[in-house]
């Protein structure tokens, strides 16, 4: 892939991938070195590609571990952050918990915010949960 060619829609359907595989290596080559993670739940933000995958490959495994079920599907805002997002759930598809937007710059993922505003249940859901590279 050229680096030009990366969008919103195909560095979330990267992190979707991740998710519904829990495999980061989906991420890891198109994270830029000084990316950002947020979440609405967490106090401080990760503020690199290192910190963050050193950051997810554990909960990655947790999950694994514990059996549960995580469903990343990919979706549309209208309002609020208009653009592609990525609606999560837990142990069932309709139990939705949060969303995913992303920021690209320079043919690199810059950012990924996890959000619970707005809401996963304002999301367009379109019924595809990426597991390809």
């Amino acid at each position: 892939m050229k680096s030009n060619e990366l969008t919103k829609e195909v560095a979330l359907k990267a992190y979707a991938s991740m998710m519904n595989t829990l495999d980061a290596s989906h991420i890891e080559s198109i994270l830029s070195d000084d990316f950002h993670y947020a979440s609405q739940w967490v106090f401080s933000e990760i503020k690199s590609k290192q910190e963050f995958l050193d950051y997810i490959r554990p909960k990655l495994e947790a999950v694994k571990a514990s059996g549960k079920r995580v469903w990343a599907e990919m979706a549309e805002l209208e309002r609020e952050i208009p653009g592609p997002c990525v609606v999560l759930a837990q142990d069932q598809q309709d139990n939705l918990i949060s969303l995913v937007v992303a920021e690209v710059k320079g043919g690199k993922v810059a950012r990924f915010d996890m959000c619970g505003a707005p809401s996963p249940h304002d999301a367009i859901r379109s019924g595809n949960y990426p597991k390809g590279k």
